[in-house]
């Protein structure tokens, strides 16, 4: 599916466990962060620890489990856990050796944010039919 509108575009992220990664950046034209659907088959890693320049990453682990390598610790992930990363922090991801781990990943640069829901929402008078 794709739908085209003057303030939004709507893709499908395809079969993400075939794909393994789907990034979003280029397809939606994102201008204020990086974001990536993943999927690492069991026992799978990424292939390298790695750090940033300057962007934060945020994680929120779909489905699966696995490990996360942050700064030369190791601890257990699993679905529902979300987590922030500092751009320095040398990090890495390993799915467990039974289970295939699904994630988003956020990338936004740090310490960027100007406002978030609460005070950068605004209320408009449209309603969609549900309301």
């Amino acid at each position: 599916m794709e739908k085209v509108g003057q303030n939004y575009k709507v893709i499908s992220c395809g079969d993400v466990a075939s794909l393994g990664r789907v990034v979003l950046h280029d397809v939606l034209a994102l201008s204020g962060a990086e974001v990536s659907v993943n999927e690492l088959p069991a026992g799978v890693s990424v292939p390298f620890v790695h750090a940033h320049k300057n962007n934060e990453e945020i994680y929120v682990v779909l489905s699966g489990k696995g490990l996360l390598y942050i700064d030369g610790e190791e601890f257990a992930i699993k679905e529902g856990d979300a987590f922030r990363i500092d751009p320095k922090g040398e990090r890495c991801i390993k799915a467990d050796n039974a289970s295939s781990l699904r994630f988003i990943c956020i990338q936004a640069k740090a310490k960027s944010l100007d406002g978030y829901t609460e005070s950068d929402g605004v209320g408009v008078d449209a309603k969609p039919s549900w309301l």
